[in-house]
């Protein structure tokens, strides 16, 4: 399977959930009377990132290391969403920018090497596929983290939300 087919389907789906998931954090906010900041500031651990930013990381994760190995500069955010409407604004312009990546650009990015995790002093240069391998697992983790702290809320979203719309075969 190439780079692009192991990556892009999985930051579309997971930026359409993202969308899905502040949905339905909206929806329960409105309906129970609670403040939209209790579910910002929700977290599933003290020691885990708040809601806000595990939906922040989800963008980043897509955003950038798509980018990345498309050749790309990704468009930088200032991590200043306040509200569930600038989180969903924020999935959105990652989704646009996924959908707009170059799928041979990220094929033929195989040995282009990239620092993991970015950013940081103590990083790995990684090829491709290796890259790929642990940037994958990192995106479901923040992913997943954003839906179980809106359950352990009492957010109504469950497995489905999560993986967003499978698409159906007819055979």
């Amino acid at each position: 399977m190439s780079m692009s087919r192991a990556s892009l389907p999985v930051f579309e789906i997971g930026s359409n959930a993202l969308s899905g998931l502040l949905d339905g954090a909206e929806a329960h906010a409105g309906a129970r009377q609670i403040g939209p900041a209790a579910l910002l500031n929700a977290r599933l651990l003290p020691d885990l990132f708040a809601f806000t930013r595990q939906a922040q990381i989800v963008c980043d994760l897509a955003k950038s290391g798509g980018a990345r190995r498309a050749g790309i500069e990704a468009p930088k955010c200032e991590d200043n969403e306040r509200a569930l409407a600038d989180l969903r604004a924020r999935a959105g312009k990652t989704l646009a920018l996924v959908k707009r990546l170059d799928a041979g650009a990220i094929d033929a990015a195989g040995e282009r090497q990239s620092a993991f995790p970015p950013g940081r002093q103590n990083t790995a240069l990684m090829r491709g596929a290796d890259y790929l391998n642990h940037l994958l697992p990192n995106f479901y983790l923040h992913l997943s983290a954003a839906s179980g702290i809106l359950r352990l809320s009492g957010v109504e979203v469950g497995k489905r939300d999560y993986l967003g719309a499978i698409p159906m075969v007819v055979a």
